[in-house]
């Protein structure tokens, strides 16, 4: 049997066929890649449950004319010479024989008289509706299966809704926590809260009205802005006091190197 089929744009794109349900045509698709080189599916209702697809889809196949069902629940696609052409170097021969001599070909179509009673298998080969067990079954899972679907998007909808309202309630409570600052310096536009204020003068005992005053007024000339005064003061005095250090070494380093002065006698 080949591995490779093909599918007629004259079958698969009229109204008679998109107007099936996507789980009808895309069972045709797959019944189409299974048959074999004459155009007979052995298991078409395992075909079915392989890809998602029912009873009911096999029996619109079946009363839109696109397979040919037979009475030990074997299929013969209608639409096969049509679809598919094999070399005869590649051809091999259906196992479905006696099926085969019982259709003719007309208009590149098999076509059969209608079979006098329902089949085994459980496809009517006229318009009825298939047992209720089968339908009503391939119904529910569809309904079901919508329904899961409801579900799982209300209740994404409830989780966003909810982390939502969680993530505004904790911005609302950080704002609440918030501490007010309030403005310093010559320029008001140091911003420090009173804890703040506290921790200055506990660090800078004697200097901390002129670290505020420096800031406001490196501020207010360069136009450049800090999220956290405090902590841009003291990164300032961090630096200043590594800045002295190096001075200081270097100075003390002068003064080792200084020559003495030694006294003539």
């Amino acid at each position: 049997m080949a591995r490779r089929r093909m599918f007629s744009m004259d079958i698969v794109d009229t109204d008679k066929f998109m107007d099936m349900p996507p789980t009808t045509q895309n069972l045709y698709f797959h019944l189409g890649m299974r048959a074999d080189d004459d155009g007979f599916v052995s298991s078409p209702k395992r075909v079915a449950l392989m890809c998602g697809s029912c009873l009911t889809d096999l029996q619109l196949l079946v009363s839109n004319g696109f397979i040919i069902p037979f009475d030990n629940g074997v299929i013969l696609i209608t639409d096969w010479i049509a679809n598919n052409y094999i070399r005869k170097d590649r051809y091999t021969e259906t196992r479905f024989k006696e099926y085969l001599d019982a259709v003719q070909i007309e208009n590149d179509k098999y076509i059969t008289d209608p079979l006098p009673r329902d089949l085994v298998s459980g496809i009517p080969n006229d318009n009825q509706l298939v047992d209720d067990v089968y339908t009503n079954g391939c119904h529910r899972l569809g309904k079901d299966r919508i329904e899961l679907g409801k579900d799982r998007i209300d209740i994404n909808k409830a989780q966003v809704a909810k982390e939502t309202m969680a993530a505004d309630h904790q911005s609302d409570m950080d704002k609440r926590q918030e501490p007010i600052r309030h403005k310093y310096g010559e320029y008001k536009n140091v911003l420090l809260s009173d804890e703040d204020i506290e921790k200055l003068k506990m660090e800078f005992p004697n200097d901390w009205e002129d670290r505020i005053e420096r800031l406001s007024s490196y501020v207010a000339s360069t136009g450049k802005s800090y999220k956290n005064h405090l902590a841009t003061i003291r990164n300032w005095a961090r630096k200043d006091k590594s800045d002295n250090n190096g001075v200081n070494e270097r100075n003390h380093g002068k003064e080792k190197d200084k020559p003495t002065m030694g006294i003539i006698i």
